[in-house]
């Protein structure tokens, strides 16, 4: 009686980052192979599925274009997926999936911890104490303030209850108006009131250099703004210019549009701007809840089963909030 050949379980690419994730539960359920920028292209063809941990890297938009099959399911380990899709990935078969869920308090807390040393002052604080001068200042109470987020997602809406928990009266702006959620069309009226404006949304078409001249224009004299979703949505001249000007109070970007931000960067010199390297979700343990989030989604690919955090691949994000 012949033994039937057992079938090879799927390869799974990762396109490396340090440290790599852990996969063991994995083991003997995948056949696991790494990739770089400079080999991704030629080990696509040979993918079942492809696991964008560099998810800094803009390789898989690069190499996706070229010969051969490619993954029939793609996950980045990130919220936003702007670094990897182009045309020819968005009119595949190939179904895309990202780390919605992870990141979204872990960035709110961020937010909220910006809106506090802004109000509180905190950085003349810390400037102050480093030159050893007693300076008795008067402080900004955040209770009773308005904000205005950008972006009705899982991380949009999670900043929205954070803020609201520390008082302040919070309105949510999204890609259309439903219960809870305002309009793009009432963006503007809202800038117009708020004293804490934040960025949350994805990076699309739409959404690209949304806060410009014009919109710092809007706000008023005592607004703060804090950029926490992608660093394109922001013309950082004309914030610079906003804040110079002081058409704005203050400002906080954790996201630019070239990172890391060079040294030599006029931004580093802006008053009242505050600048973080892009780590608002970056909690202790990011990197396993990222890898566990992952081998979770397999587990249910493999099982056939249908996949959460499914990107639509023409908005450019998950859609249904």
């Amino acid at each position: 009686m012949t033994t039937p050949t057992p079938t090879p379980p799927p390869t799974l690419l990762v396109l490396d980052a340090e440290p790599l994730p852990r996969l063991g539960r994995l083991t003997g359920r995948a056949r696991i192979e790494h990739a770089d920028e400079k080999s991704l292209a030629e080990r696509l063809p040979h993918a079942d599925v492809l696991l964008v941990w560099d998810f800094a890297s803009h390789a898989v938009r690069k190499a996706w274009p070229g010969d051969g099959p490619r993954p029939r399911w793609v996950h980045t380990a990130s919220a936003g997926v702007d670094h990897l899709m182009c045309p020819e990935l968005a009119a595949s078969d190939t179904v895309v999936t990202n780390a919605r869920g992870v990141f979204d308090q872990p960035i709110a807390e961020y937010v909220a911890a910006l809106v506090l040393a802004m109000a509180k002052d905190l950085p003349t604080t810390l400037r102050l104490q480093g030159e050893r001068t007693w300076r008795h200042r008067e402080s900004m109470r955040v209770a009773g303030t308005r904000a205005c987020v950008v972006g009705s997602g899982p991380i949009g809406r999670a900043i929205a209850g954070t803020l609201k928990a520390l008082g302040i009266t919070t309105a949510l702006v999204g890609r259309t108006a439903r219960t809870g959620v305002h309009g793009p069309g009432e963006l503007d009226r809202l800038l117009a009131r708020a004293d804490w404006v934040v960025a949350a949304a994805p990076l699309t078409d739409d959404t690209r250099g949304m806060f410009d001249a014009r919109r710092f224009g809007v706000m008023q004299p005592s607004a703060r703004f804090v950029n926490v979703g992608r660093g394109q949505l922001v013309v950082e001249d004309d914030l610079a210019e906003a804040l110079t000007r002081r058409w704005i109070a203050g400002a906080a970007l954790d996201v630019l549009s070239h990172e890391p931000l060079a040294s030599d960067s006029p931004l580093w010199r802006v008053p009242d701007l505050i600048i973080s390297p892009h780590m608002s979700g970056d909690t202790i343990g990011w990197r396993d809840e990222l890898g566990a989030q992952f081998v979770e989604l397999y587990e249910s690919w493999a099982a056939g089963e249908p996949l959460a955090n499914v990107v639509d691949k023409k908005r450019g994000y998950v859609p249904g909030h």
